[in-house]
């Protein structure tokens, strides 16, 4: 990989994991337009943890709460034998991440063989867009998380499942479905957000997994620079969606996407 291709590629990562707007078929056009070859497993593996230490940093102080309250439910660590929300949100987070760990396991190699085209992504970014618009303005923000249960909490887990079709996007699938069951939309997003960290944590263990099993020459030096600015983009992402979204809704990205699904299907049919 050039040094070039390591700096967009890293930057995509960052930017789109986090944003609903499918990570993964950003990653795969510079592919398919430019001609880039693929990217390999190792810089797989150091984008996905830039971007997990990126979601795990900026929600420590929930992500810390929840660990301790989860350990409590379990008699274990100083909140032994207490009761808490952030115990049972933990819970609703490990449990609606089993359906994509289960369907994403089962269905990788075909999804890898067969839905990783132009076309695919084309027709999910203008289904799962427009599915978003009509979320968010349908929106009636009138449930709190606390109010959404586990029912609702796995309800948005099978919608997670749904991302491992190239351009659904993860988060765009559950803030859909979080805005559907009556989250606000920060609320959404912050849910997305936590939600992710079991998957991407999930996915780079599968990937790494694939990584260390295969005869495949690691880069360590794009490894580095791929986990730093994956790192820094998805970081920055979190930060500036949560200002963006609670000020404009989800609009921006929902036109973006009919765009970008616009744009694949004249780059197929010209």
């Amino acid at each position: 990989m050039s040094l070039l291709e390591i700096f967009l590629l890293s930057l995509i990562q960052g930017l789109t994991e986090f944003l609903p707007v499918s990570s993964s078929a950003h990653l795969i056009l510079p592919s398919a337009i430019l001609g880039w070859t693929d990217q390999g497993l190792g810089f797989d593996v150091a984008v996905h943890v830039g971007t997990l230490l990126a979601v795990m940093i900026y929600f420590r102080r929930e992500v810390g709460s929840m660990a301790v309250a989860w350990l409590g439910t379990m008699n274990f660590g100083p909140a032994k034998n207490e009761s808490s929300f952030d115990g049972q949100l933990a819970w609703w987070i490990l449990a609606a991440s089993i359906p994509l760990g289960l369907f994403g396991y089962l269905s990788a190699d075909f999804i890898e063989e067969n839905l990783r085209t132009a076309g695919v992504i084309a027709v999910t970014t203008l289904l799962f867009g427009v599915l978003l618009g009509f979320a968010d303005i349908k929106a009636k923000e009138n449930v709190s998380v606390e109010q959404l249960g586990f029912k609702g909490a796995m309800m948005i887990g099978f919608a997670q499942m749904l991302a491992v079709i190239p351009g659904t996007s993860r988060s765009g699938a559950t803030m859909t479905l979080g805005l559907m069951l009556g989250l606000s939309r920060e609320n959404a997003a912050r849910f997305s957000f936590l939600l992710s960290i079991p998957a991407v944590a999930m996915a780079g263990g599968y990937l790494t997994l694939k990584l260390v099993t295969s005869t495949e020459a690691v880069d360590w030096s794009a490894i580095g620079i791929g986990s730093v600015l994956s790192f820094i983009g998805a970081y920055a992402c979190i930060h500036y969606f949560l200002i963006l979204v609670a000020r404009v809704g989800m609009m921006p990205f929902v036109i973006y996407r009919l765009v970008l699904g616009a744009v694949l299907i004249w780059f197929i049919y010209k």
